[in-house]
């Protein structure tokens, strides 16, 4: 792990020692009154990994709340989410489970016998609470909130001043009933429709909602490489980025009401985006910038302020039985994740070489089953929906940039590249990250890389083996057919 000096820049490196025992927690199946931990999950929809300004964005002040708490506590480098969907997504948080383990390929409930984080922390003696996000959690009653706000009450989940009310309200309520908390507070900035995109949104919304205090130009904004560089994507883009600046109001309210709680000490914090950002090549896909996520985490007295982990991935499986553990109570058996607590306290943890990412449906409910394996250097795809014939559709090509996109592609033939693979794909894709962040160029026809490539396809097949995952036989013959002898793993 590195400290960091500051949120644009890194510096020194230093590993950080665990902080303090804790084996008592461990043993202990529910919290004794006077040491109970709280926990807060703050969450921004559709926000990519690399947008905040700790992350070295150098769009200027775009989330100075996000990267005062990158200062405050740890920051994972190489954490992913699940599902680069937001029910899906937050539903693998909630259960620790794949979403083929879990019931819930897509926007549909969890099955009644899958057991989750709130019913856990419940029968703990937790006070659970939720704002914003709720029904992106089902069936209700699985999830077991004594407290919940949703979208409309929120200002559609975009007024900051309304978040720090209801957190407020929250945490008078845990301290009267003299319990310990869990709260997850959802922003839905910055999902569609982007700040100064969003009429429609305003007309329909039950309340008002604010403008962000910063809008953005076009030539402010740091385009992703994934994307052409034309200009109704500027604009797009630079939309996106006022979405998030509200985003970033929203946490920081969110983090006052705590601190003016003074359950600041006794508090886990940590902050996620649910997937990445809703343009092309990034959300409801399994490229980098769909699920990696800037995943920090502050914990007084026993996380180092201002520390990066710098090589470990984390999966968003491993947020339930992380926090069950933190908070000293028994994790459920048949989870697919496992707690990451010994490498916030400043250990090293085996197995976490890699992470496995999904996608089954999508909001529309149409399948694109999708299986990739992330490492720190290389990407591997399997795209088990791709023919030829099938075109991909989402959320993301109804904006600014994919109309944009089509026009280009007329007379660009790089453009026009980029969106036949968009809707198309290869049966695999392969990218090497240290030498295209970007995912410009699909390795898996590259002599060079077949080495590498096998080894990947290993990997996910060893993954999608230990989690029973239904896609395996047809990924093991789509393996046959491209000459690699597969042998089968046994299944626990």
């Amino acid at each position: 792990m590195n400290r960091i000096s500051r949120p644009e820049r890194w510096a020194g490196a230093a590993l950080c020692a665990a902080l303090c025992a804790f084996g008592r927690w461990a043993e202990a199946e529910s919290p004794r009154p006077g040491e109970a931990v709280n926990a807060l999950l703050i969450t921004v929809d559709d926000m990519n990994y690399n947008t905040p300004g700790f992350t070295g964005n150098p769009v200027p002040h775009i989330t100075p709340h996000i990267d005062k708490l990158a200062t405050e506590g740890l920051w994972i480098r190489h954490a992913h989410v699940t599902v680069a969907i937001c029910q899906p997504s937050r539903q693998c948080l909630m259960t620790g489970r794949y979403p083929h383990n879990n019931g819930a390929p897509g926007f549909d409930p969890i099955r009644a016998d899958v057991p989750t984080l709130q019913e856990q922390l419940r029968a703990a003696g937790y006070l659970n609470g939720i704002l914003g996000k709720v029904i992106h959690l089902c069936p209700r009653e699985k999830f077991c909130w004594d407290f919940a706000v949703d979208q409309a009450d929120l200002g559609e989940g975009r007024d900051p001043a309304l978040y720090r009310k209801y957190v407020r309200e929250f945490l008078a309520k845990a301290r009267e009933a003299g319990k310990p908390f869990f709260l997850m507070a959802n922003s839905h900035d910055p999902h569609r429709p982007f700040a100064g995109n969003d009429k429609g949104l305003r007309e329909r919304a039950a309340k008002p909602f604010p403008e962000p205090d910063r809008a953005y130009r076009p030539a402010e904004a740091h385009m992703p490489g994934f994307l052409p560089d034309l200009p109704d994507i500027r604009l797009e883009v630079s939309e996106y980025y006022g979405s998030c600046r509200r985003a970033d109001q929203t946490v920081g309210e969110v983090l006052r009401a705590l601190s003016e709680s003074g359950f600041v000490d006794n508090t886990l914090v940590m902050f996620l985006s649910d997937n990445g950002m809703a343009f092309p090549f990034a959300k409801a896909n399994c490229y980098l910038a769909s699920t990696r996520t800037p995943w920090l985490v502050r914990w007084p007295g026993r996380i180092k302020a201002g520390t990066i982990e710098e090589r470990q991935m984390v999966s968003g499986i491993d947020f339930m039985p992380t926090i069950l553990d933190a908070l000293g109570l028994k994790i459920p058996e048949g989870l697919d994740g496992r707690s990451i607590l010994p490498l916030l306290l400043g250990e090293k943890q085996a197995g976490r070489e890699n992470v496995m990412t999904v996608i089954n449906t999508l909001s529309s409910k149409r399948p694109y089953p999708m299986r990739a394996l992330q490492t720190p250097r290389f990407s591997y795809i399997y795209n088990s929906w791709s023919d030829g014939k099938t075109a991909y559709k989402n959320e993301s090509m109804s904006g600014r940039t994919w109309k944009a996109m089509q026009g280009a592609a007329e007379t660009d033939e790089r453009v026009a590249a980029r969106t036949r693979l968009f809707q198309f794909r290869k049966g695999e894709e392969f990218y090497d990250l240290d030498a295209d962040p970007d995912t410009l160029k699909n390795l898996a026809e590259d002599g060079q890389y077949r080495e590498p490539l096998r080894e990947m396809r290993r990997l996910l097949e060893k993954e999608m083996t230990a989690s029973r995952d239904p896609l395996l036989d047809g990924f093991r013959a789509y393996l046959r057919g491209k000459g690699e002898a597969v042998v089968p793993v046994q299944r626990d």
